[in-house]
């Protein structure tokens, strides 16, 4: 029988691949890890595995790749590796029966200082409502999504023009460093669980769609900013310009009461363009014009004929 506790883990993009590499260099026991099914991906729609699937066969990790996590044959594999606590980041909502199979539960890794920004996208949502300050939380799950009781929590600030690829990959390296920490406190019995309090004023996460991703040039210039730091660089917030849709990426303000409508593309066809807000000028830095690539803004106006 193993001394060291028997650790299962989950998860299935690159985010998550920080916090198994962890768990590995800190010598834990990881005894198996469950990833998505390969899907088929690219112009020729061959099968692609996840970075997690990746990182464990590079290093001889068992695995397994569940279509439905409720089938019982999901369930019986999972028992023969009798885990002892289960380890979650970045994966699907698991049924009951899963998450409460090891004896010490199941923690999560997740992408804010919960009960804020429960949900599936808390990364983009603190930056699209201006937050100051965000975090990683270890917490035990149940039932309800992101609810369970908190284990610990690491404090991130977030910088005037960070966007969410930026805060991504600051809050990977974090969880990671935090996940470590909370597992030798657990098995050490030396850290304690607290249930979170709810209140009027917790924000919520959900997916992001189409619809939250298009730009209202009513808005003020902040608020648009923070959208497009907060979708950057996916899915990127869109709007249109000439009557072509565009997706923007990196912007700054310039706080200057606007001459032209909100919405108004101003630009002098060589070095700047800016789109009007009601209290100031978006100043565009990269953009995607409609089915062409991702570019800077200078190389853009280089082919760019306003219409006539």
């Amino acid at each position: 029988m193993d001394k060291k506790p028997r650790i299962v883990f989950m998860g299935t993009p690159a985010f998550a691949v920080a916090s198994l590499s962890a768990l590995l260099e800190a010598k834990m026991n990881v005894v198996g890890v469950v990833t998505a099914p390969d899907k088929p991906a690219g112009r020729g729609m061959q099968l692609q595995q996840s970075a997690v699937k990746q990182f464990a066969v590079a290093n001889d990790l068992p695995i397994l790749q569940p279509d439905k996590l409720k089938s019982p044959g999901f369930f019986e594999a999972l028992s023969q590796w009798k885990p002892d606590i289960q380890v979650v980041v970045a994966f699907r909502m698991l049924p009951e029966t899963i998450w409460s199979l090891p004896a010490m539960g199941t923690l999560n890794v997740h992408g804010s200082l919960l009960p804020q920004y429960r949900g599936a996208a808390p990364i983009n949502w603190a930056l699209i409502n201006g937050e100051k300050e965000t975090g990683v939380t270890t917490f035990q799950l149940q039932h309800a999504i992101d609810t369970g009781a908190i284990l610990l929590q690491q404090r991130i600030p977030i910088s005037p023009n960070m966007n969410a690829g930026e805060l991504h990959d600051t809050m990977m390296v974090s969880g990671a460093q935090l996940l470590i920490k909370t597992l030798e406190g657990l098995f050490s019995n030396s850290l304690k669980s607290i249930p979170q309090q709810e209140s009027n004023t917790i924000q919520h996460a959900p997916k992001i769609f189409t619809k939250d991703c298009e730009i209202n040039w009513e808005a003020p210039v902040e608020k648009v900013h923070n959208l497009v730091r907060g979708l950057a660089p996916f899915p990127g917030a869109i709007t249109k310009i000439d009557g072509k849709l565009v997706k923007l990426f990196n912007t700054h303000i310039k706080k200057e009461q606007p001459k032209e409508t909100p919405g108004s593309f101003i630009t002098d066809g060589k070095t700047y363009a800016q789109i009007a807000c009601t209290d100031g000028y978006i100043i565009l830095e990269d953009i995607q014009w409609e089915g062409k690539k991702r570019m800077p803004i200078i190389d853009f106006l280089r082919g760019y004929r306003k219409p006539s």
